[in-house]
């Protein structure tokens, strides 16, 4: 499954998805909840709404 990229925020991603034909059903703390009908089925997302070019730190053994 493909990471979600960090260089967009959340909202931007929703608006980009709307294009697959997906709509904001509801916004819970700093997440975003999107659902899709294509055919005849649904399919629900969460993606987080975090600031674009988010300090991340990476760990490495």
């Amino acid at each position: 499954m493909p990471k979600i990229p960090r260089d967009i925020s959340g909202k931007d991603l929703a608006k980009f998805l709307k294009i697959y034909g997906y709509e904001i059903t509801r916004e819970t703390g700093s997440h975003i909840r999107l659902v899709s009908s294509i055919k005849g089925y649904k399919h629900k997302m969460t993606i987080p709404d975090h600031k674009k070019n988010r300090d991340i730190k990476q760990y490495t053994n």
